[in-house]
């Protein structure tokens, strides 16, 4: 078993976003100490909770911190941008970190409507186009855009050797599809969606290379289906105190159902709240999204998942309501699986 870390830049309330940056480099070079595969930043804006709207900017910063462990986005979402720009911005981290970057795509707007917007330019990203921009990058990365395309002869640069490992997400069946069309690889966001992702994961991998796009025959990057699940994940020294740990993230889901702008709740915050029966209905029904316990638990919990799956690497969300109990959450893991 594989362990990676998904690290959106949690912003704890009475702190600010330069804490949540500072927190997510010192995780990381404990993460890579403790044997975890890959570490990946997520996008997104203007979300109080969250501090990291450019990952390819604190990936830059994340690579001179650590020397071993993979490091990507998860993800860029590519509808606001431009397939090539993309592409330079990760030929340029693959320069500096060779063989450990990891371009992780995908295609939510990350935010609500009117930042979307504003992201975009004035204009709303269409996704329409998200099929093509993926196989654009992959056309720059590796030289195989058609005699007859636009942009053939457009340097991608810097040029040098290697390139990222290209990884469509998605949490429902599109991109699986997309990435089993493509011949690229997938992860599914289980924190997202813990319904279907299984089966999509499984529909992926009978489908790799399968069919033939529209555009081009499918690249030849990978040979066969590569898969990961994306899952939240809370682990302490006993059941009863990772149950107390999710009290914060129990309030914060809870925000984001009532369009709550704010940063994630302290302990002492979530244990302030009054909890209506619809409302501890509603954050219990959300805990299928989560593995939350001891080592033990965890483990189980989590083997169990990549079973489902059929996948041998779990990559592991962590939030709560203080950054010294995320960072021993995921120190207990690495004990309870001797990731080292």
């Amino acid at each position: 078993m594989r362990l990676s870390i998904l690290d959106q830049s949690p912003i704890i309330s009475g702190l600010d976003a330069r804490r949540a940056l500072h927190e997510t480099l010192a995780l990381a070079r404990s993460a890579e100490e403790l044997g975890y595969t890959r570490y990946w930043l997520a996008e997104h804006h203007a979300i109080a909770a969250l501090a990291d709207p450019c990952p390819e900017v604190l990936l830059a910063r994340l690579g001179a911190e650590t020397s071993r462990i993979r490091i990507g986005s998860g993800g860029v979402l590519l509808p606001y941008y431009s397939a090539l720009k993309v592409a330079e911005v990760f030929r340029m981290l693959e320069a500096l970190y060779p063989g450990r970057i990891d371009l992780g795509i995908g295609r939510a707007p990350g935010g609500d409507a009117r930042t979307a917007q504003a992201v975009g330019g004035g204009r709303f990203p269409d996704s329409d186009r998200f099929p093509e921009q993926v196989w654009e990058i992959v056309g720059h990365f590796d030289g195989t855009l058609p005699s007859a395309h636009p942009f053939k002869r457009v340097r991608a640069q810097p040029e040098v050797e290697g390139r990222p490992e290209v990884w469509l997400l998605g949490s429902s069946n599109y991109s699986g599809a997309l990435a089993a069309q493509l011949g690229l690889r997938f992860a599914f966001a289980h924190f997202i969606n813990a319904q279907g992702g299984d089966d999509v994961t499984r529909s992926y991998r009978a489908e790799f290379r399968s069919r033939t796009p529209q555009t081009a025959e499918p690249t030849p990057r990978e040979t066969q289906p590569q898969a990961i699940v994306c899952g939240f994940a809370i682990c302490a020294e006993s059941d009863a105190e990772a149950e107390r740990l999710a009290a914060s993230i129990d309030l914060r889901r809870l925000h984001m159902a009532r369009n709550i702008d704010h940063p994630v709740p302290t302990f002492e915050e979530a244990q302030r709240h009054s909890y209506s029966a619809e409302e501890r209905k509603y954050v219990m029904s959300q805990r299928e999204r989560a593995v939350i316990g001891g080592p033990e638990k965890c483990r189980r919990e989590i083997e169990e998942l990549a079973r489902r799956y059929g996948t041998d690497e779990v990559m592991l969300l962590t939030i709560t309501g203080d950054y010294a109990s995320r960072s021993r959450s995921y120190e207990l893991l690495a004990e309870v699986f001797a990731l080292r």
